[in-house]
Formats: structure tokens, C-alpha cells, sequence
């Protein structure tokens, strides 16, 4: 067995805004990179985006909780190019890294899938709930669908842009808002986009997963933690974006587009928020693969 690893995870958005805690989908940037070393004990240092709120204790980090899960100590670095509480899935993408990493460096022999729950572990440190939705797509790359049965993955192309506004937006908060009831009709309407975006994924079609994307129970009572939403989503579509909805639990903003529609898309969401005096950064990106040993 090898004596050090070293694995990049990409960031992740989940929900796509009709799929929420289903669907998720790996984004080709940002990553983080995840080293890991044998040792008596786990110890980890985390440097990067955001590690300053970040804690080093394994009991409290998701690398920590993985490490634990697998019997596999290790000294583990962590390299943030996720900022936390982003909506890019940051806590997932470290689990990820650290599960494959880890899996690989003691030999444990699991699949891509049996990481899943394994890493999700990590994840429940932070959220609070082991979640797949992150996870799944940062481990196995693609289009995820991740359920009490296990994980469907697809393999699909489409543009993708997100802004990252510098707002933050816990995921605890986030879940503390959703609603605890709603509509049959609503009910009926979000199914229909689901179904509709699965379908774009199958496709490679962005105007069907632009389609899809559209919620009218989550996403509406979480865009009111994120400001200039509704005018970001406005600007997007104005400037060729096919679908707008929150990236996760926010402040993201996801955009699906036409790769030539990208650069627009990305420009409109930038200039909005920063009408609203809120500084962001944006990624020309789209669905990527999952980690990768380096």
C-alpha cells in the first residue's frame, strides 16, 4: 500500500431546485485536494478558502468523522478551493477526497458507491444529517440521483455557470426555512420538473434541465436568506440562461445556459448583485467528473 495519497474533489451543487436532497451534479471548478498519510493517530491541517472557520480537531471535521468510519488514521491535509457554507457542497467535497484517499491508502477496497454513505458521514458533522446529494456526485462525478436504494449516475454535458456571492448562508439556517407542507398542486408541478430535468440530463439537452430547475416550494422561502436573488435570476435569464435556481442550501446562484451563453450569463449575475452592493465571484464551469487520485 502506498504511504501517501493525494485526491482533488470538485465542488457540487445539489437540488438543481426540483430535486431537493436527490439530485446533484459535480462541477469541473473549484475542487479541493485532500493529502493523506499514514499514522498512529488522525491528525489534520486545513489551509485554503475559508480554513480560518474551519476546525482541525477530528472529532469536529467531516475528514476527521470519515477517517473514523474506515479505521483509517491518517495525517490529513486539506486544501480548500470551496469556500464553506457556499452551497458547492465544500464540507462534501473534503469527505470525498478524504474517503477515496483513505480508501485507497489502507487498501479497503470499497466501490465509488460504497463510498457514498461512508462520506456522507463526514457531511453530518457539519449539516447536521448524512446527506448524498453532495457526496454522491463529488465521489462519483456526473449527474447524481441519490436515494435510500443507492445512487443512479448519469454522464451528461451542460453548460453551467455559478456566481458565488460573499454572503454567507448555513446550511442549518437554510433547512430551518423549508416548508413542512405544501400543495398537491405543488407537489404534482415539482415532480413534473424533476422528471423534466432528468430527462435534459439524459439528453444533454440544457433548455429541458433549464426547464426542470423551476420549484415553487424550497427555492422561493431560501432566496429570501440570499440578497438580490430574484434580481440575479432576472439577469440570468435576460442573458440567455435556460434555468436559475440556488445552488444547495445558497448563497450560490446556478445557472444552466448554451456554452456561448456562458460568459453573458456569468457577467449579468455578477453586475446584479453588485447593483444590490454585494461583492461575488463567478464560475464558467459544468458537470465534471467525480474525484480522482493525483
Amino acid at each position: 500500500m502506498p504511504g501517501m495519497v493525494t485526491v482533488r474533489a470538485p465542488a457540487t451543487s445539489a437540488n438543481l431546485g426540483s430535486g431537493f436532497d436527490v439530485f446533484g451534479v459535480a462541477l469541473t471548478r473549484p475542487a479541493d485536494v485532500v493529502t493523506v498519510e499514514k499514522a498512529a493517530e488522525t491528525t489534520i491541517d486545513v489551509t485554503g478558502a475559508g480554513s480560518q472557520y474551519i476546525p482541525e480537531d477530528p472529532e469536529k471535521n467531516t475528514v476527521g468523522a470519515v477517517a473514523k468510519a474506515l479505521d483509517a488514521p491518517a495525517h490529513i491535509e486539506i486544501d480548500k478551493g470551496i469556500r464553506p457554507a457556499s452551497g458547492l457542497g465544500s464540507s462534501a467535497a473534503s469527505a470525498a477526497a478524504a474517503a477515496v484517499a483513505l480508501d485507497a491508502l489502507y487498501g479497503r477496497g470499497y466501490s465509488r458507491e460504497e463510498l457514498v454513505p461512508i462520506a456522507a458521514k463526514g457531511e453530518a458533522v457539519v449539516s447536521g444529517d448524512a446527506h448524498d446529494d453532495n457526496v454522491a456526485p463529488a465521489i462519483m462525478g456526473g449527474f447524481t440521483i441519490a436515494t435510500d436504494d443507492g445512487v443512479t449516475r448519469v454522464d451528461a454535458e451542460i453548460p453551467l455557470v455559478v456566481c458565488l456571492p460573499d454572503i454567507v448562508v448555513s446550511t442549518r439556517d437554510a433547512r430551518g426555512v423549508v416548508p413542512e407542507h405544501t400543495s398537491v398542486e405543488k407537489l404534482v408541478e415539482t415532480v413534473g420538473n424533476a422528471a423534466t430535468l432528468t430527462a435534459g440530463m439524459y439528453r444533454d439537452d440544457p433548455e429541458l434541465v433549464g426547464d426542470g430547475m423551476y420549484d415553487s416550494v424550497v427555492t422561493p422561502a431560501r432566496s429570501e436568506l440570499i440578497d438580490g436573488y430574484d434580481s440575479v435570476r432576472t439577469a440570468a435569464f435576460e442573458a440567455g440562461a435556460t434555468g436559475v435556481t440556488i445552488s444547495g442550501a445558497g448563497p450560490s446562484v446556478i445557472a444552466a445556459c448554451e456554452a456561448t451563453a456562458r460568459r453573458d450569463v456569468g457577467v449579468a449575475m455578477l453586475d446584479a448583485f453588485d447593483e444590490r452592493g454585494v461583492e461575488a465571484q463567478v464560475y464558467q464551469t459544468e458537470i465534471g467528473k467525480g474525484a480522482r487520485i493525483l
